[in-house]
């Protein structure tokens, strides 16, 4: 079973602070227990300096005198925290002991040459000894003097530390869990009612909008976020329902137009001319279908992702001219001219197909819409690398510029079947001048004619 979310930041929370804590307690303990052991050993390091002070020696021989600090009652028995002493040669030979001690020895190193604290036991009692070796003016070793205390007061105190640590580890971790799983269950609140809210959204209801936190945090920027791509989402279904409602009708009309004609003639026997007229009409909406279809098509590839620039450089002298060559017999028909302004020797890295599909589209864009005897006019600015291609046709109203380059859209004036298209000529130029990385301007005034301002990056 997988635990809720609000339990896993509970456990995560919960684990990390017993790392914490367990290294807190653990430095406690151990500041303790130096802090006991280091006093003990200063105790012993000070008895050590008084009975040293008392030794003498000759040679390699120890002298020792009956001294008062060897009588005293801390030296006479175990039971209450007794000091306990020992002399040894350089041999091991035991020279003395104090009474307290009895029939026992402490634990020594023979072969030690410094000063050496450890633990060791007598009857059951654990003691805190110090060996000293005891030297003669000559730097050598005669002997050693050890020094124990018993360690038993401390011994409890640890002893009652450690248990107490061991009990209050994990009662700190159950309360810290349920601590944070409280304040984690307050803390996701917000997300909670964010599901709720998610939930309720659906096809039928794509205008609903996730609730905004009161608390502008990181909560209230991800609710803020999914708002958004709400906005974005429920844009695109608006955008591919009117798709589809456009092209349906951009579809229909054609078969209409198909429909009637054949009717027409299955009705009664017609002259041969009328028969080609009529096939020569529906071959013309045949073609005007299967043009709109391949542009739809087109489009459907570049919304796609699959269409990738091969850039190569352009010679646009070169490149304008034969584009002008092309398009004459259209503009011979309209009798339009079209200038170019190209300096010679400009080039561009680019692709030339797809450049070729965007200017097709622009300068077929104004030849449909513009004036018999028009101007269009192509200018290259090598400094700025921008392309203009203007003409002097109606020019477009301003309600109409910001929908130019959206699919199927055509101005009222322009949806009249004498004027070829179904308004997907500037929305595969944007998108195509996005794979070359164009941005693609329209400025224009009614009257006054229209601009398509390229700026390549």
């Amino acid at each position: 079973m997988i635990p809720s979310f609000r339990n896993r930041i509970a456990l995560f929370t919960a684990l990390a602070a017993a790392v914490t804590i367990g290294l807190v307690f653990l430095v406690v303990y151990t500041v303790v227990y130096q802090t006991a052991y280091s006093h003990l050993d200063e105790d012993i390091t000070q008895e050590k300096e008084e009975v040293l002070s008392n030794l003498r020696w000759a040679g390699d021989s120890i002298i020792i005198e009956k001294m008062p600090e060897w009588e005293e009652s801390e030296h006479l028995q175990i039971e209450v925290n007794p000091t306990f002493l020992q002399v040894v040669d350089a041999q091991g030979k035991l020279l003395f002991r104090t009474a307290n001690l009895q029939e026992h020895i402490l634990l020594f190193n023979p072969h030690l040459i410094e000063t050496a604290f450890f633990n060791s036991r007598i009857d059951d009692q654990r003691i805190r000894q110090g060996q000293f070796p005891i030297v003669n003016e000559q730097g050598g070793i005669i002997g050693h003097l050890t020094v124990g205390i018993s360690q038993e007061e401390s011994a409890v105190v640890l002893h009652n530390l450690s248990k107490t640590l061991w009990i209050a580890f994990p009662l700190l971790l159950i309360v810290l869990f349920l601590a944070t799983a409280l304040a984690a269950s307050k803390g996701i609140a917000p997300i909670q009612q964010l599901i709720r809210g998610a939930s309720d959204i659906g096809d039928a209801s794509m205008d609903k909008r996730l609730p905004l936190p009161q608390n502008k945090d990181e909560i209230y920027q991800l609710a803020t976020t999914i708002n958004e791509l709400l906005d974005r989402v429920e844009k695109g279904m608006q955008r591919e329902k009117q798709f589809t409602a456009d092209a349906s009708h951009e579809i229909r009309t054609p078969l209409t137009a198909i429909r009637g004609t054949l009717e027409v003639l299955i009705r009664k026997q017609r002259e041969p001319a009328q028969y080609e007229a009529k096939i020569g009409r529906v071959m013309a909406e045949v073609d005007r279908l299967n043009a709109m279809l391949e542009q739809l098509l087109q489009l459907a590839r570049l919304e796609s992702g699959n269409t990738r620039a091969n850039r190569t450089p352009v010679d646009l002298s070169a490149f304008f001219n034969a584009l002008n060559a092309e398009w004459q017999p259209r503009l011979a028909e309209k009798n339009m001219h079209l200038g170019l302004e190209i300096p010679s020797g400009s080039t561009l890295a680019t692709d030339a197909a797809l450049l070729n599909i965007v200017l097709d589209n622009l300068i077929g864009n104004a030849v449909k819409y513009g004036h018999a005897g028009g101007q269009i006019h192509c200018t290259w600015s090598v400094e700025n690398n921008v392309l203009t291609i203007s003409d002097n046709g109606p020019g477009i109203p301003a309600e109409h510029v910001p929908h130019l380059f959206d699919r199927f859209y055509r101005t009222d004036a322009s949806r009249s079947t004498s004027i070829p298209g179904a308004g997907l000529g500037l929305s595969i130029a944007q998108k195509i001048a996005g794979v070359l990385g164009i941005q693609l301007c329209v400025s224009s005034q009614e009257g006054a004619g229209t601009t398509f301002t390229l700026h390549f990056f």
